[in-house]
């Protein structure tokens, strides 16, 4: 169990270095997503932007790498998402995580963390729930 755990408990910020157009190139490998949106800036100038942006899941797995940093994989029990804002090309992302309750349920104690992802400039980029024991 990671002590003492109280509500208002922070997890270690993950600052992440800034996006790149070869780290989009590199994730939509990965991840299968080649929406020609976030890696081709030909069609998000055709749709009326200025630049290509990072895909959502990108940022979700940031908050999954955070998730992971402090406890096991098997023990996230719920982790949930909302996309806020586009994330674009040089942003400089920070994943952040606080503990908004503590329970024990069945002899497992099970922390609720409110997540996010917010650029320098201050912009909530994704919001989200995690339930993980403890």
């Amino acid at each position: 169990m990671i002590a003492p755990l109280e509500v208002g408990h922070t997890l270690p910020p993950i600052e992440i270095d800034p996006i790149s157009r070869a780290t989009l190139a590199l994730f939509a490998g990965a991840s299968g997503d080649h929406n020609p949106i976030h890696i081709d800036l030909d069609v998000a100038e055709s749709a009326g932007l200025d630049d290509v942006f990072a895909h959502g899941m990108l940022s979700m797995a940031y908050l999954g790498r955070l998730l992971t940093n402090w406890v096991a994989p098997e023990a996230i029990r719920s982790y949930a998402v909302r996309f806020a804002a586009k994330t674009p090309v040089l942003a400089r992302p920070t994943a952040t995580g606080t503990v908004t309750a503590v329970e024990i349920v069945d002899g497992t104690t099970l922390a609720t963390l409110e997540l996010a992802v917010t650029l320098a400039d201050g912009t909530l980029t994704l919001t989200g729930t995690a339930l993980v024991a403890v």
